[in-house]
């Protein structure tokens, strides 16, 4: 079969497939139990199979002023940004970088690294080290160049794994495979395929590439893609469970498809202990999602800069200078990208304390990518 054409197997099925695996994943680890997993509060012990709504104290839920003091006790790293950054590089469209640039993104890696490194010394110091097939479910495989790529959804993942089976040697031209092909083909294997030995072997000798996005752009850009477009599967799973718990007086017809979730039954939906139906990798947090306090990565990259950080981290791991990162959105192509300005827009349209609860919500993300706070109004 062709790499751009799709598969047999229905979309919606092969959607289901994905989420029902995923859904039960989380379910077995106690996460859907809580909008917020313990990860996001100090001394941070991995023992969520014994957290439930209803022995959890709903107190808890939530990052007090008093936890965030805590978790503000240590002296302020300053890092550079992206800012005046990225415009300081030579053009990087050909993979290739003059000194200065390759001295400066090395520079960032490693102050990310750090940073990731003291972020896990000093909020998950106590969790368990051992790394099992849960911890790297989301990790691709390419074997050739020796790449692990954690794929965080609307963070430039489709690009990302468009790149790694080119490397593999599947397709000649990243931008010719479609959508379907992509996710959906068995172009790639991810490191949870493998036996212990072998997932072992590939975190210790090959390049792990971590990609992030500001939390909450990424989370409007998820509900965007997935309910202000036609989408079956995500409207008849999602929309239809968050339209009955949280829209009075809802109409048979959106009842019926599940069509038209507000951003505001959406974000009740998130933040709701005893949510209708279960969490997504679209806007599940990026430390759940990675494990970065359990995987070592070589580069943390940021999706506000992916062109220029994409080619130094496909350069890290050997990759040719020919070979780089496509930059084509192939989902809802007419839609603007999801910016800072559209993102204030659909906040503005939800509650101070919602706004509150949501930044608690994706704080240890905020924390460990070093993102700036979205709001002046949130402590």
């Amino acid at each position: 079969m062709e790499l751009g054409s799709t598969p047999q197997q229905p979309r919606e099925d092969r959607e289901r497939v994905r989420s029902d695996n995923y859904h039960d994943h989380q379910a077995a680890d106690g996460i859907l139990s809580s909008p917020i997993p313990p990860v996001q509060f100090p001394n941070f012990e991995d023992s969520r199979q014994t957290v439930t709504p209803e022995s959890q104290d709903m107190s808890s839920l939530y990052v007090s002023k008093r936890q965030r003091k805590l978790l503000k006790t240590s002296p302020q790293i300053h890092h550079t940004t992206n800012k005046g950054f990225s415009s300081s590089l030579s053009s990087s469209s050909s993979g290739s970088f003059s000194p200065e640039s390759w001295k400066k993104l090395s520079d960032i890696k490693e102050i990310r690294r750090q940073l990731m490194k003291e972020m896990c010394a000093k909020y998950k110091s106590s969790i368990s080290k051992t790394i099992t097939h849960r911890h790297v479910g989301s990790l691709y495989v390419e074997d050739k160049y020796k790449v692990l790529y954690c794929q965080v959804p609307k963070a430039g993942c489709s690009n990302w794994k468009r790149t790694l089976i080119v490397l593999a040697g599947k397709a000649k031209n990243a931008e010719k495979i479609n959508h379907d092909a992509v996710h959906y083909g068995g172009n790639l294997r991810t490191l949870n395929s493998f036996n212990q030995e072998e997932i072992m072997h590939r975190l210790k000798t090959y390049t792990k590439v971590l990609f992030v996005r500001e939390p909450f752009e990424r989370m409007v850009s998820a509900f965007r893609d997935k309910f202000n477009n036609p989408n079956p599967y995500y409207h008849s799973l999602f929309g239809k469970p968050i339209i009955s718990k949280y829209r009075k007086n809802a109409s048979l017809e959106a009842l019926k498809t599940g069509d038209g979730v507000m951003f505001k039954e959406f974000i009740q939906y998130l933040l709701d202990v005893n949510r209708p139906v279960g969490m997504d990798i679209h806007w599940d947090q990026v430390n759940q999602l990675c494990h970065p306090c359990h995987i070592d990565y070589d580069f943390i990259g940021k999706f506000e800069n992916m062109e220029e950080e994409s080619n130094f981290a496909l350069r890290l791991a050997g990759a040719p200078p020919n070979i780089t990162l496509p930059s084509f959105k192939d989902r809802n192509p007419v839609d603007k990208k999801t910016s800072l300005n559209i993102t204030q827009k659909y906040f503005s349209q939800i509650s101070l304390a919602e706004r509150q609860r949501l930044y608690d919500f994706y704080y240890m993300d905020y924390l460990m990518f070093n993102y700036t706070k979205p709001f002046n109004d949130l402590y």
